[in-house]
Formats: C-alpha cells, structure tokens, sequence
C-alpha cells in the first residue's frame, strides 16, 4: 500500500490568508478558463513525495521532519506579488509569491533532500523542477480571457498580501478525487 503525501508550510496568519483568498476570488470573477486551488487547501508546498509506502512515511514521520524542527527556527514569511508559471503570457499555473522567508524555506528543503537521500527512501518522486517557493492559487486550463490575468498581473505583481509565522511543518496526505483533492494532515513538526 502507498500514500500520496507532501512536505507543506501553511499561511498560519488569518489576515493574510484571507487577503490571498480574496485575490483568488478576484481571479475566479475574470471567467478565466481555470480550476482554483480550494480555500482549505491553500498551502506552500516543501517538497512533493508522490506515492509512497508506509514505511516510508514512518522515516518521514520519526526521523526527516523531526531534523528539520530541530535546525530551524520559526520565522516568518512574507507573502508578495504573484506570477505564473511557465510566464504570465502563458501561464499553467498562477501563484503567490514568497519574499522574506525564502531563505529559511530552501534550508528546509535542502535538508529534506539530503535526508531523503540519507535514508535511502527509492519511492520518493523526484522532482523535475528546481524548487521555487510560491502558493499555488489555480490551474490555467486554457488560454480564454488570459489577457484579463496579464492585465490583472499588472496591478499585484508587486503587491504585498502580508507576513505569517511559519512554526510548523507538516506531512499532508492527498487524496485525488473528482471534485478536486482532499488533503489530510498525518504529521506535524513544530519548530524550534
């Protein structure tokens, strides 16, 4: 048996995760051709595992999260601008951007790989892309009404959401269905 799961943070301030799902909202009022990420399911994703087995989420639970909450210290995260990947022209994927805070999240990741590594965990997914810190809002499905997102673009590329303690990591489990997915928290790690 394997589970799909993922390493996330999560936007702990209720002010500035409300100002990121009233930017989501405004996004949805455009008739953009695109699936939002639903409100409880805001987060920033650490690392992607993919599908992986029990055991495997036991060294997870017992011995990667626990080295990362005793290296890092809680800190904060500025939430700043938005963007898309590929690029804004033609996004895939349209996303908060993470300013202040940044440091500390590639020092998470690091040590997540390198313990991954470390404890010889072969099911875990590989990633394909470099990590980039950012929260996902939606999937661009196709390019209808897109220039109404690039116009969009120009008034909160530089915008400042607001700033939230990270002082917890977790281990999410998600289950795929056809009404989107549902994420469940199986572990977390407080930080020093």
């Amino acid at each position: 048996m394997s589970i799909r799961c993922f390493i996330a943070v999560e936007i702990e301030d209720p002010k500035t995760l409300s100002e990121v799902l009233k930017f989501k909202q405004r996004l949805e009022s455009f008739n953009l051709d695109i699936k939002p990420v639903e409100d409880e399911n805001v987060h920033l994703t650490i690392r992607f595992l993919g599908h992986i087995s029990i055991p495997s989420v036991e060294i997870i639970k017992n011995k990667i999260l626990p080295t990362v909450s005793q290296a890092i210290n809680k800190f904060e995260i500025e939430l700043r601008g938005i963007g898309a990947f590929p690029s804004i022209n033609r996004p895939r994927v349209i996303w908060v951007g993470v300013t202040k805070g940044s440091e500390q999240l590639y020092s998470i990741r690091k040590i997540i790989d390198s313990e991954i590594v470390r404890n010889g965990l072969s099911d875990v997914h590989r990633d394909q892309h470099d990590f980039s810190p950012h929260i996902t809002i939606a999937r661009v499905k196709s390019s209808r009404n897109i220039h109404l997102f690039v116009e969009l673009y120009k008034h909160y590329n530089d915008y400042t959401f607001g700033i939230s303690p990270v002082t917890k990591i977790k281990l999410k489990q998600s289950i795929l269905t056809p009404n989107g997915p549902i994420y469940r928290d199986l572990f977390s790690a407080d930080l020093r």
